[in-house]
C-alpha cells in the first residue's frame, strides 16, 4: 500500500488539527457550552470523529501533529494553553490519549462497516481516553504536582464523573456521523482511496 501522504490526506489532517483547537476551547467562542460551571469541551468528540472517519494512519497523525502544535507554543490547547510545560499538567495524558484513541477506533472500523462498530468503536475510544488521562492525572498529582487536600485516586475518577454523560452521548453520535459519512462519501469519489489505514 502507498504509504505517501497526498495532497488530500494532508489537508484533511490538517482540518481535523484545526477542529481540535476549536473544540478544545468552543466555550470561548459559544460561552452558553457550559453546564453548571463545567465547561464542555469536544476534544474526545473529535478525536473519536478522526479515527473513524480518517481511519487508524491519518487519525493518529493528526492527534499526534495537534499535540506537537501545541507543545512548540501555538495556543491550541484548553483555555488557549501551549508549550512544552503542558507535558507536567495533570491533564496532558488527556491530549495523549487523542492519538491513542483515534488509531483503535480506525483499526476496529477498518473491516467492519457496521453502524453498531462505529458505535462501539467509539465508545472504546472514549473509555481509553478516561483510562489513560484519568491515571496520568492522578500521578501527577502524586508525583509532581500538587495534589488538593485529601486528593485519592476515587477522588480522581468521581471527578470524571461531571463530564461522563456528556462524552457518552457524544461519542454515542460521532459514531453515528462517522457511519453515516462512510456510507454516503467516503466510499465514493477520492475518498475512497484515502490512506485510513497503518
Amino acid at each position: 500500500m502507498n504509504k505517501k501522504l497526498r495532497a488530500l490526506d494532508i489537508t484533511l489532517v490538517g482540518m481535523f488539527v484545526a477542529m481540535m483547537a476549536v473544540g478544545a476551547n468552543i466555550t470561548s467562542i459559544v460561552p452558553f457550552m457550559e453546564v453548571g460551571g463545567v465547561p464542555i469541551t469536544l476534544q474526545t468528540f473529535i478525536a473519536i470523529l478522526a479515527g473513524a472517519i480518517l481511519g487508524s494512519r491519518l487519525g493518529a497523525l493528526s492527534m499526534a501533529v495537534y499535540a506537537f502544535v501545541g507543545l512548540v507554543g501555538v495556543p491550541v490547547f484548553a483555555q488557549f494553553g501551549a508549550g512544552f510545560s503542558t507535558i507536567f499538567s495533570p491533564t496532558f495524558g488527556f491530549i495523549l490519549s487523542y492519538i491513542l484513541t483515534a488509531y483503535v477506533i480506525g483499526v476496529l472500523v477498518r473491516k467492519n462497516k457496521s453502524v453498531a462498530m462505529f458505535v462501539t468503536a467509539a465508545l472504546l475510544g472514549m473509555a481509553i481516553n478516561y483510562m489513560f488521562g484519568t491515571n496520568w492525572m492522578y500521578a501527577a498529582y502524586k508525583i509532581w504536582f500538587a495534589a488538593p487536600e485529601g486528593f485519592t485516586y476515587k477522588m480522581a475518577w468521581l471527578w470524571m464523573v461531571v463530564p461522563l454523560p456528556k462524552d457518552i452521548i457524544l461519542s454515542v453520535v460521532a459514531g453515528l456521523i462517522a457511519h453515516r459519512l462512510e456510507i454516503t462519501v467516503l466510499s465514493k469519489g477520492q475518498f475512497k482511496n484515502l490512506n485510513r489505514v497503518a
